[in-house]
């Protein structure tokens, strides 16, 4: 398993993101970690979120200085709503016949019978599923929906698993507990108080000076 694709909305990306993908990649030594900002969402409402190209701008420069790190601008390239089964389709087919790893947090993986193609989603690709403060204790056959949770045969500990037709493995990892999410950072601005510590200082003044988060 050598490259990871980490999905998200990045509205805006914050040192957790940075930390989580660093981590994800130390252990499970994964050559790249792919950044895969969406254009829009279908599980969140447009209000709020910052423009694509901002978003992605964001991401290339708090990732610029790590060799690891690739901005993906597939989705936003591709425009309309953004499905991760198709994401993983087309960067597949890339890196064929190798599969990708999709890094994704528990709190999402716990949702993903809601996903477009959910039964496909464990087929295309491995799973690195992230412990996320606080929610920090769990396994993954507690996590995977039980209408899916029959594709799976787990380890005893339920830290790992194996699709049992495609064979895709899925792996629990535990990452730092940094404690800082793109939501509180959107409160902090609207309340005009600092973020700083909170963002790369690469981006900090850029996301303030665009005022996108200001209280309307």
């Amino acid at each position: 398993m050598s490259v990871g694709i980490f999905g998200g909305t990045f509205n805006p990306i914050h040192w957790g993101h940075l930390r989580a993908a660093e981590e994800v990649a130390e252990q499970l030594e994964l050559e790249r970690v792919l950044f895969v900002p969406s254009a829009s969402p279908p599980h969140k409402r447009d209000a709020g979120i910052a423009p694509a190209e901002l978003r992605l701008a964001w991401v290339r420069d708090a990732i610029a200085d790590n060799p690891r790190f690739t901005a993906d601008p597939l989705e936003i390239e591709r425009g309309g709503r953004s499905y991760s089964v198709e994401t993983l389709r087309e960067i597949g087919a890339r890196l064929a016949p190798e599969l990708p790893v999709f890094v994704i947090g528990c709190d999402a993986f716990a949702e993903i019978a809601e996903w477009r193609e959910p039964d496909a989603l464990l087929r295309l690709a491995h799973f690195a599923v992230m412990t996320r403060p606080p929610a920090d204790a769990g396994t993954l056959r507690e996590w995977l929906p039980q209408s899916l949770a029959g594709a799976i045969e787990f380890a005893p500990d339920s830290r790992s698993g194996r699709h049992r037709e495609a064979g895709t493995r899925l792996r629990l990892i535990e990452i730092s507990a940094l404690d800082v999410s793109s939501s509180d950072v959107r409160r902090r601005l609207r309340g005009g108080h600092s973020v700083r510590y909170l963002l790369p200082e690469t981006i900090r003044h850029d996301v303030e000076k665009s005022e996108v988060y200001a209280a309307a």
